[in-house]
């Protein structure tokens, strides 16, 4: 095992290239007019763009290896301490109702729909999670205990983030016109949109109210995390066990596998988070910071990741992400209907 300064300079070239592009992606991101691309999205295409030109060589390689995986696992930690269970209490029994059927949508109705277009079910079930979730946050999370390829992550972004557009723009105008009240627009957009910018923006474009409900709804939600991630760790290392078996070897089940060291550290965040010892101010900073080092592991998965790569899956995944966000937005409403939230 090499020494941790022989391991700093081995990895060290290829975080600062990852780094000057989240920077740059961060600059790009504060030029624009209005919220509508985030810096995580804006780093993993300047990524690619220089894969195109140029992979990572043997300085770099090391260094982007190391930020894609084990900084993305380390922005997942951090993350946990912008969650509270106070949050959750508060948003009540309803939101978590909508929020369940929403994730059975995700996930069940991704399964079949994966299946049916022929996609991988790792880049499948990357994208229900991305949509049923929290967008990038929880693709990343989920990325690793899968094992997916950088160009399955890439691409469950790419999907998620083109479907995040279209309902800011959508999303207040349909809840104008079908009468929505604030609190029941911002359910809607808490458990219907996907990435937490895109949340907040469809969320105050409606009003205040809307948006101060749907940020709630938002960061319950994100939640949902851990449970999916460890579940998903168990259905990996059962497809690993069959895999063995039928070449006639076998699989050693490490437990540390099965549930990440990574969610433990997030759900050790949310707690210390939830009972005051990182105060709210810290908090604040924490996902500041988390926020800023998943711009930093996106960057890294785009260098990683070729346009080429992407285009060998053809339309299938973007027609998957369609096809679950329309069903998402559609089961929310159907459950709030039922519920008696909506106006009609």
């Amino acid at each position: 095992m090499r020494s941790i300064p022989a391991q700093i300079k081995s990895y060290a070239p290829g975080f600062a290239l990852a780094l000057v592009i989240a920077l740059l992606a961060k600059g790009i991101e504060a030029l624009l007019p209005f919220d509508v691309i985030g810096a995580s999205v804006i780093a993993m295409f300047i990524g690619m763009l220089i894969n195109g030109y140029r992979k990572p060589g043997k300085t770099t390689a090391p260094g982007v290896k190391f930020t894609a995986k084990k900084i993305l696992k380390f922005a997942i930690i951090l993350l946990g301490a912008s969650l509270n269970v106070t949050t959750i209490l508060n948003v009540g029994r309803m939101s978590l109702t909508v929020m369940l059927f929403t994730l059975l949508t995700c996930f069940g109705g991704g399964y079949f729909i994966g299946r049916a277009l022929g996609l991988d079910w790792k880049l499948s079930n990357l994208i229900s999670a991305g949509t049923g979730i929290c967008g990038g946050s929880a693709i990343a999370a989920v990325a690793p205990v899968i094992d997916a390829k950088d160009s399955d992550i890439a691409y469950a972004l790419s999907a998620t983030f083109l479907f995040d557009m279209a309902m800011i723009v959508l999303f207040p105008i349909m809840g104008r016109a079908m009468g929505l009240s604030d609190m029941a627009y911002g359910l809607w957009a808490g458990t219907a949109v996907n990435d937490t910018s895109s949340v907040v923006a469809a969320g105050y474009a409606f009003s205040e109210g809307a948006g101060d409900f749907a940020t709630m709804v938002k960061l319950t939600r994100t939640l949902a995390i851990i449970p999916t991630v460890v579940v998903f760790s168990f259905v990996s290392m059962h497809l690993k066990k069959k895999e063995a078996a039928a070449s006639g070897g076998a699989v050693q089940i490490r437990w540390r596998s099965v549930f990440p060291w990574f969610i433990l550290g997030f759900l050790a965040m949310a707690v210390l988070s939830s009972v005051g010892v990182i105060p709210a101010a810290a908090a604040a900073a924490l996902k500041r910071i988390s926020k800023f080092l998943m711009v930093t592991a996106l960057a890294a998965v785009g260098l990683n990741t070729s346009f080429a790569e992407m285009k060998k899956s053809g339309a299938a995944p973007m027609v998957h992400g369609f096809l679950i966000s329309a069903l998402v937005v559609l089961v929310a409403l159907a459950v709030e209907y039922f519920m008696g939230i909506l106006p009609f």
